[in-house]
């Protein structure tokens, strides 16, 4: 018997630890072929390659993000292949089950939460006996009637095999993200979120965890994501993991953990602001809203004031870089609340700050109760909301314009001095700017289009002087000043138009060679000669005092100068203020 174990991620670089959980659990028994898709390969590339593999079992581990497409490949292997035995397992079938065996009439077997030992069971079923009623946790049909047997007791996990040590995965290992799991459960009670469904947090060895995570680090595992609910609910726990990976951590190597913020503790974050390397770890914190009466109405308990504290702490030591969650759409968080969110949770100024959107999922108390909150949402996955009673579609799409330039302008750093002075200094708050220039974005129609770099430049001065900004003067020095200190290569086109004349220059790098030591110790140490200083450096004007605004972040109105040089050896760029004095020959 042929059986493949399969699924479509969102990107590339994911793995699914699933269906490799089932790879494991199944050996030495069954021999389980694993093959990863994305959602964006045409179907007629996945279903030949399946084809030619010439299976008699396929099972698809299915998610929101993978659902539909998952579906137009089973009915197109269907048609080729009638005999063939298709399984679908994964959050989105375990949950209103009589609901897909009704729509999905070319999937055989629906395998029901945890599905290492139902899988297993199925696979004995399917070259045996077929007593598929003997089985825990399946659901399927005979004769059009639907056979739903009870989901099994959860999964002892010490009975579980290692998923990390296949060897067809080792080549991947550095260019992929390695999911890991360490635990299962999650001790809260989100109404939003599959994970409350299951009570209770379940841990893998301990010393078995550390073992599979030495295993891949040192088979070239780069980046190597832990899919806990809630890595740190047991502070002993994460102290223990934090330590080890502290200890053992091969360099190059980047860790992601989901933690909740506010339960953890300052001497946590002390130490491992003194003892974790800078870049080892990650943290994601689900924020969600701060909205107390949001949160109450779906169960979330939250502590905002202790989980600032925890991001600013974090912060503060300059090791961790942090991504937050936000959702817009919840229970009684109208525009107005929502924006609130926002602004509260920029304050803390996160590394990433992603906004994402309500999305009803099968199973979770939020859709079970969606008409108390005037719900409307889409039919299929996944199944995102289209407006409820206090919150439009019109605002919605208000917000998306908000999402739409946060990624570009703040989660990507492309000009962070620059967006720093507009939320602090030009607009009322940061969600105001966020939202004029994405309303802006929106109406000019360019979140239909592609960006290069320069475009992303040019637009927001465009929007900048078309909607009459304070200071925009200054804010194009500021521009100026973050394109070229990301820049690895002197551009050949800055996207401004260049007002400095030839004359000008000359004189400013003709004063330079003579006298490098206006620019300071640090500028005298690259020994640069004539060739080099044209080649690999280049002056440009800015309206405020350069020196005085990287050593205080004070904008003082003046007619500056700064010289940037592009270091090719160490790939870096460093940008020298040129002093008042060699301005002033200059001129």
């Amino acid at each position: 018997m042929k059986i493949i174990a399969t699924t479509l991620n969102a990107k590339y670089i994911h793995t699914n630890l699933a269906i490799r959980y089932l790879k494991a659990y199944a050996e030495p028994e069954y021999n389980v072929d694993l093959v990863e898709y994305t959602i964006k390969d045409p179907l007629m590339n996945i279903v030949s390659d399946l084809i030619q593999k010439k299976p008699d079992v396929i099972g698809f581990s299915c998610y929101i993000w993978n659902i539909e497409e998952t579906i137009k490949v089973i009915s197109m292997l269907k048609k080729i292949k009638p005999n063939l035995t298709i399984v679908l397992g994964g959050p989105e079938v375990t949950y209103d089950v009589s609901y897909w065996l009704e729509r999905l009439v070319d999937v055989d077997f629906i395998v029901i939460g945890e599905g290492e030992i139902t899988f297993k069971q199925l696979l004995k079923e399917l070259e045996g006996a077929r007593d598929f009623a003997s089985i825990s946790g399946l659901a399927y049909r005979v004769d059009q009637e639907k056979k739903i047997s009870p989901q099994r007791n959860k999964v002892d996990l010490k009975e579980l095999a290692s998923p990390y040590r296949f060897q067809e995965d080792l080549s991947q290992l550095g260019k992929r993200v390695t999911y890991f799991e360490t635990s299962r459960g999650c001790p809260f009670s989100c109404q939003f979120c599959l994970s409350s469904i299951e009570v209770g947090v379940r841990y893998f060895d301990r010393e078995k965890v550390k073992e599979d995570i030495r295993f891949l680090m040192e088979h070239g595992a780069k980046t190597i994501k832990f899919v806990d609910r809630t890595f740190n609910i047991s502070r002993s726990y994460a102290m223990e993991m934090f330590r080890f990976l502290i200890d053992e951590h091969k360099p190059g190597t980047v860790f992601q953990f989901e933690i909740t913020a506010d339960i953890m503790r300052p001497e946590v974050i002390e130490f491992l602001n003194q003892e974790a390397p800078a870049g080892l770890f990650r943290f994601e914190i689900g924020v969600q809203s701060t909205n107390d009466e949001t949160n109450e109405l779906v169960m979330r308990k939250q502590n905002f004031t202790k989980l600032s504290r925890t991001v600013t702490m974090v912060k503060e030591g300059g090791k961790i870089d942090q991504h937050l969650d936000l959702i817009a759409g919840l229970p009684e968080e109208n525009y107005e609340s929502f924006k609130n969110t926002f602004n509260d949770v920029f304050a803390l100024r996160p590394e990433e700050l992603q906004l994402g959107f309500l999305k009803m999922l099968r199973g979770t108390g939020l859709r079970i109760r969606a008409h108390e909150h005037g719900y409307i949402y889409m039919d299929n996955a996944p199944y995102e909301i289209l407006g409820n009673n206090i919150l439009s579609f019109d605002d919605i799409i208000r917000i998306k314009q908000v999402e739409d330039v946060l990624e570009k302008y703040w989660n990507d750093h492309r000009m962070d001095a620059t967006v720093e002075h507009l939320v602090t200094n030009v607009f009322p708050t940061p969600f105001d700017f966020f939202q004029s220039f994405g309303s802006y974005w929106d109406n000019q129609g360019w979140s239909r289009i592609g960006h290069q770099l320069e475009d992303l430049y040019k637009r927001l001065f465009s929007f900048l002087k078309d909607t009459a900004q304070k200071n925009s003067v200054e804010v194009e020095g500021l521009m100026k000043y973050d394109y070229l200190r990301h820049q690895k290569f002197k551009p050949r086109k800055p996207w401004w138009e260049d007002r400095l004349s030839k004359q000008v220059r000359t004189s400013l790098y003709k004063s330079l060679l003579a006298a490098p030591e206006v620019l300071g110790n640090t500028f005298v140490k690259i020994q640069l000669n004539e060739k080099e200083l044209y080649k690999h450096t280049m002056i440009e004007e800015v309206p405020f005092d350069l020196a005085l605004y990287l050593e205080t972040g004070q904008i003082k109105q003046d007619d500056c100068f700064m010289l940037v040089y592009f270091n090719q050896t160490t790939n870096t760029t460093e940008i020298f203020p040129i002093p008042s004095k060699l301005k002033r020959n200059a001129s």
